[in-house]
């Protein structure tokens, strides 16, 4: 296989890092995932939501950083990550078929957290559902009831969604629990998202679009249980950089500001 370092597309993609960010080591990540968001050029994109993602976390890439992450509300106190994964994967409890790849996860003594990042997808196409016989298997215990519930009722019809792609959350609470379950840990889904105010063509994003969005989240939410074994957090971009704005970290409030240019909250 040719060295992708040395492709155009690796070139057009290094131009969609930050400069004070990691780029070998956060493209390297990329390179070896499923989506060929380099080659494909996705990455490099005006509208790509892996740029954001990428750049967002990339930055805990480089090393000593790790222990600089933090997420507001008590979801993930400073030093407690011992690594941060861009785009891995969670693999299912079976080897063949499709598995789930996550924009970040988080690794800490106790807990695995899953980080599902949105840019513009919400108001751009509608979610398609897609779970084959494989999710109905009895490989999930006892405690993800809830989630196996909204993985029938996306199913049947009996629940739909217009902005959140809940098949999409739903495949990684299963996954999220596979890897969780193995290594005696806890888990967490974060479904992190950006309110954006135009999409780079120029076509507005109505603050109905926004809200309604939101809507849908909180319906998400509120059809799991607090005994599952994955516990659903929602943030936006804009508490997520508000909290980095905090920090006594300069090179993290430094890395909040430079975040903006995303084009990630209401003004």
């Amino acid at each position: 296989m040719d060295d992708i370092t040395k492709s155009p597309e690796y070139a057009e993609a290094l131009k969609s890092i930050l400069g004070h960010l990691p780029a070998d080591l956060i493209l390297a990540r990329y390179a070896l995932a499923a989506g060929d968001e380099i080659r494909s050029g996705k990455l490099a994109s005006k509208e790509s939501s892996a740029a954001l993602a990428a750049n967002t976390f990339g930055f805990f890439l480089t090393p000593g950083h790790a222990q600089y992450l933090t997420l507001p509300d008590s979801l993930l106190q400073a030093c407690s990550a011992i690594a941060v994964l861009p785009e891995e994967q969670l693999r299912f409890p079976w080897s063949g078929g499709t598995h789930p790849w996550l924009d970040a996860v988080v690794i800490t003594a106790t807990e695995i957290i899953g980080i599902e990042s949105k840019r513009y997808e919400p108001f751009r196409d509608r979610k398609n559902v897609g779970f084959s016989d494989a999710y109905d298997r009895p490989v999930w215990g006892l405690r993800m009831g809830s989630f196996e519930r909204l993985k029938d009722a996306l199913k049947t019809g009996a629940l739909a969604f217009n902005h959140l792609d809940a098949t999409q959350l739903v495949k990684h609470a299963f996954g999220l629990r596979t890897v969780a379950d193995k290594k005696n840990k806890r888990a967490k889904l974060i479904y992190l998202y950006a309110e954006p105010m135009e999409f780079p063509s120029g076509r507005s994003i109505s603050d109905e679009e926004i809200a309604a969005h939101r809507g849908e989240v909180k319906e998400f939410a509120s059809a799991l249980s607090a005994s599952d074994d994955v516990a659903f957090h929602s943030l936006t971009y804009g508490e997520l950089l508000s909290d980095w704005d905090k920090s006594g970290v300069e090179q993290l409030r430094r890395h909040a500001t430079a975040l903006r240019c995303f084009d990630v909250v209401r003004k």
